[in-house]
C-alpha cells in the first residue's frame, strides 16, 4: 500500500535546496550532464577505488565505516538520540557502484514514485546511468544486477545509549526483474533526508566520464568538489582516507599524486602541493567542473578585472610587438575557449592601460 503523501514530498524535496541569500527554493535536477549528491556522501570514504582483476583484488570485500559525526545533524539523530552511525557493506567502486547510484538518483528525481517506489525499464534505467541501449549486453545485465545488490547490501545501522537502534540501507530494495526487464526501487525516506540537511553538490559527469577507469581520480573528484568555494589546503592524510586504500602509506601517498595530476590534465583544477612540518598539502587554487585548459583562456565572458589585474605586473614593454588580435567573437561563438598567447596578454594589457587613460 502506498505511504501518505509526505513521504513523497520528502523525496521530492531532496533535491530542492533554499538559496541562503535569497530565500529562494531552488531545484536541482539532474540529467545526462550532472547528478546531485549530497555533500556528506561524497567526502565519506563510500564510492572507492576498487581492485577487480590482480591477485590482491578487493572483490565482495566488505567495509565499515563510523559516521557519526558526517551524520549527526540528521533530525532522526537528534530526535531519537542516536550517537554511533555505522555504514557496513560490500566495498563500492567508482566504475560501477557509482555509475549505478548515479542511475539511482536520476531515477528518483525524473520519474513519478509510487509511495518511495519506483518502477522503470532495465533500457532507462541503464540509460540514467549514462550507459547507451547500443552496449546492452546480458554481461552488462548481469553487471549493473550485482552493483544494484552491493549498494542495497550497505546498511546504516543508529543506535543511542539507551540501546535504542534503527537499521536501514542506502536503499531499502533494489529489484531486476528478468521476465518484465524492470527495475523497481524502493527508498527509506528518512535517509533521503540526508539531501535536506547538508548542502548539495551538482557533480559534472563530464569528469567522471574523462576520467574512465581512473577510479583514484574519480574519488577524489567527488570529494574536492563538494568543498566550499577557496577551501582551506587539503592535507595528503584526508586525501588517503577518503581513498580508503588498503596498501602502504608510500603507496597511497603516491596513488594519490597521481590521481590530482589526472585531475589537472583534464583542466578540472590546478594545484600546488606544499609542505608544514612533516605533514603534505595540496592548495587548489581553482576548480572548473566543465573542465578547461590548463592554461588561461578566454571565456564567453571574456577577462573579467580580477583575471586581467594578473597581467598587470609583465614586465616587457609590447611596445613593437606585432600581434594581430582575433576577430570580435560573435554571440554565437562566444562559448569557445580561445588560448592566450605571452604577446597577447601583453597586448591585452596595453590596450587596457589605454583605456584607463
Amino acid at each position: 500500500m502506498p505511504r501518505k503523501e509526505p513521504d513523497i514530498l520528502n523525496i521530492a524535496d531532496a533535491f530542492s535546496e533554499t538559496d541562503k541569500r535569497t530565500g529562494e527554493v531552488v531545484t536541482l535536477t539532474p540529467n545526462s550532464n550532472n547528478t546531485v549528491q549530497p555533500v556528506a556522501l561524497m567526502r565519506l570514504g563510500l564510492f572507492v577505488p576498487t581492485l577487480k582483476s590482480t591477485a590482491r583484488s578487493q572483490k565482495n570485500q566488505m567495509n565499515a565505516m563510523d559516521v557519526t559525526q558526517d551524520l549527526k545533524q540528521l533530525s532522526l539523530v537528534r530526535s531519537e538520540g542516536y550517537d554511533n552511525i555505522k555504514i557496513l557493506g560490500a566495498r563500492l567502486d567508482m566504475d560501477n557502484d557509482f555509475k549505478t547510484w548515479v542511475g539511482i538518483i536520476r531515477a528518483f528525481a525524473t520519474h513519478e514514485c509510487l509511495g518511495d517506489t519506483v518502477t522503470l525499464s532495465f533500457v532507462e534505467f541503464a540509460k540514467l546511468c549514462g550507459i547507451p541501449s547500443a552496449r546492452l549486453s546480458s554481461k552488462l545485465r548481469s553487471r549493473l544486477d550485482a552493483s544494484l545488490t552491493r549498494i542495497a547490501s550497505n546498511t546504516l545501522t543508529f543506535t543511542s545509549k539507551g540501546g535504542e537502534n534503527y537499521t536501514t540501507h542506502l536503499v531499502q530494495s533494489a529489484k531486476y526483474s528478468v521476465k518484465k526487464d524492470t527495475v523497481t526501487l524502493q527508498a527509506d525516506p528518512k535517509i533521503f533526508e540526508l539531501y535536506q540537511f547538508d548542502r548539495k553538490v551538482l557533480l559534472q559527469l563530464k569528469a567522471i566520464n574523462e576520467l574512465a577507469r581512473k577510479e583514484s581520480a574519480q574519488a577524489l573528484y567527488t570529494f574536492i568538489e563538494s568543498l566550499p568555494p577557496k577551501p582551506a589546503p587539503i592535507s595528503m592524510a584526508r586525501l588517503r582516507a577518503r581513498l580508503n586504500l588498503t596498501s602502504r602509506v608510500i603507496t597511497q601517498n603516491a596513488t594519490v599524486r597521481k590521481a590530482m595530476e589526472q585531475l589537472k590534465e583534464i583542466g578540472y583544477l590546478d594545484y600546488t602541493e606544499t609542505r608544514r612540518g612533516s605533514s603534505v598539502y595540496f592548495w587548489v587554487h581553482y576548480r572548473h567542473p566543465k573542465l578547461r585548459p590548463a592554461e588561461l583562456p578566454l571565456s564567453k565572458a571574456g577577462l573579467i578585472d580580477d583575471e586581467m589585474d594578473e597581467f598587470d605586473d609583465l614586465d616587457s614593454d609590447p611596445t613593437g610587438i606585432d600581434v594581430n588580435l582575433p576577430e570580435p567573437v560573435s554571440a554565437d561563438e562566444s562559448s569557445e575557449l580561445v588560448m592566450v598567447s605571452r604577446e597577447e596578454k601583453e597586448l591585452l594589457n596595453k590596450i587596457r592601460e589605454q583605456k584607463k587613460r
